[in-house]
């Protein structure tokens, strides 16, 4: 009787701790963050790679149940493959983030250099996105155009924060939409300071960048060679894991792989970079509103 129970048991158990493992990592890790804009081609193309993502995770746990039959390990290495950019990702986005900032330093010098020369904004922001970096000159270029169109400046530039999406870029762009509203002198000397702190940001970025690359590769160590050994065993030696086909055995599983999660989590944010959140991305549209018509009454 308790034989024919078994199997059921076992899948029910495995189901039930593969879901608390599953939102026990997504909130410790979290979702991956919403557009402000809310673009259709960047939500889209967020949409197709977390389906890619999922469709990944449910062959590794499909083939993994075939060959173990443990439900367990089967949604285990099913949540680390979807979850496998949040895990070991973030070195191409961290250097892309690392050569933005050097990017919108360098403009912001560059524009800090011509507006010196007694030119309004309007004509140096056109002529410093020529020689920008490639990093930004996109969004530059798109900023340009809206200008040729007579769109408002500020919300040209709030458009242009968005295309962004950088913190140390709102800074920026909020003191050349309140040079835009008020029309003050001091702009050079803000530039300035500006560009300085986001030239001290850069090397503090890089220098943590630096110390933790070593982190990420023992991370990536740890988590490989604890895959391949019970990868092994299960293979080749099936009598020695023979214990965990029980509902006993599951449930130890599930605690051990619980431990093991919460320790690359641990790791994970050891080697992660907190960058501060943006702040011109609340009511884009109202606030584009309000200094357009702030500007045209004023």
């Amino acid at each position: 009787m308790i034989e024919e129970y078994r199997l059921p048991l076992a899948i029910t158990a495995g189901t039930v701790v593969g879901v608390g493992l599953l939102l026990l990592v997504l909130s410790i890790v979290g979702l991956p963050r919403r557009e402000a804009t809310g673009r259709g081609g960047r939500g889209r193309l967020d949409l197709q790679r977390s389906t890619v993502k999922l469709a990944i995770g449910v062959g590794v746990g499909l083939v993994t149940l075939v060959i173990t039959r443990w439900i367990v390990l089967a949604v285990a290495l099913g949540l680390l493959a979807v979850l496998w950019d949040q895990i070991f990702g973030g070195v191409q986005s961290e250097r892309r983030a690392i050569a933005k900032l050097d990017g919108l330093a360098a403009w912001t010098e560059s524009l800090r250099d011509t507006i010196a020369g007694a030119v309004g904004l309007e004509q140096a922001i056109p002529a410093t996105a020529v020689n920008a970096s490639p990093t930004i000159r996109p969004a530059l270029n798109l900023l340009v155009d809206r200008l040729r169109v007579r769109e408002p400046l500020p919300s040209a530039l709030l458009k242009f924060s968005d295309d962004l999406d950088d913190s140390s870029a709102d800074l920026i762009v909020a003191a050349l939409i309140l040079n835009a509203r008020l029309r003050g002198p001091g702009l050079r000397d803000v530039l300035g300071a500006l560009s300085d702190s986001a030239r001290e940001e850069l090397d503090l970025r890089r220098r943590v960048e630096g110390s933790r690359r070593s982190t990420r590769r023992s991370v990536q160590l740890v988590v490989g060679i604890t895959l391949l050994v019970p990868g092994i065993l299960v293979l080749f030696n099936q009598d020695y894991v023979e214990p965990y086909t029980s509902v006993e055995g599951q449930l130890v599983l599930a605690f051990v792989v619980a431990l093991f999660g919460l320790g690359i989590v641990w790791l994970r944010r050891l080697a992660g970079v907190e960058t501060p959140e943006r702040f011109l991305v609340e009511s884009r549209h109202q606030r584009a509103t309000e200094l357009h018509a702030e500007v045209t009454t004023g």
